[in-house]
């Protein structure tokens, strides 16, 4: 019982250290992003010249704002994040827009977060802001 009780403590007050370091890793890992443009480039096998596959643009705070997937013909799809209002670096995305290569909008997703950041819903909306789907997440503990 005392096992119990002392790995039941130790459980309690490394939760919030982790917890702390996770979220300060991810403020660190955006800071670093801070108005970058990531390149990704491709080269096929036996091809001389590399391709462009992805570009990824991040806004000030280092959030990801834009990503554009490329194929050979052009952009194959884009999709651009949205955060809050006047929120900052920790602000989680609350909708992505989607895009096809004609820069049409195929997809609408918002996104609902439990208390401690975690997603708890992703909603799918058609372009005409028809709901298509719901997902819904569900984190299970060992």
């Amino acid at each position: 019982m005392k096992k119990f009780l002392l790995i039941a403590l130790f459980g309690l007050f490394a939760l919030p250290v982790f917890s702390q370091s996770v979220s300060d890793a991810t403020i660190q890992k955006r800071e670093n992003r801070r108005g970058m443009v990531l390149k990704e480039w491709n080269t096929a096998v036996g091809a001389k010249m590399p391709f462009l596959d992805h570009v990824t643009t991040y806004d000030s705070l280092g959030r990801k704002i834009e990503e554009i997937e490329y194929a050979s013909y052009g952009q194959k799809s884009r999709v651009v994040s949205e955060y809050p209002p006047d929120s900052d670096v920790s602000a989680k995305v609350v909708r992505e827009i989607e895009y096809n290569d004609r820069d049409k909008v195929v997809r609408i997703r918002k996104f609902e977060y439990n208390d401690d950041g975690s997603k708890k819903r992703q909603l799918n909306y058609y372009p005409n802001g028809k709901l298509e789907s719901v997902k819904v997440y569900e984190y299970i503990s060992k």
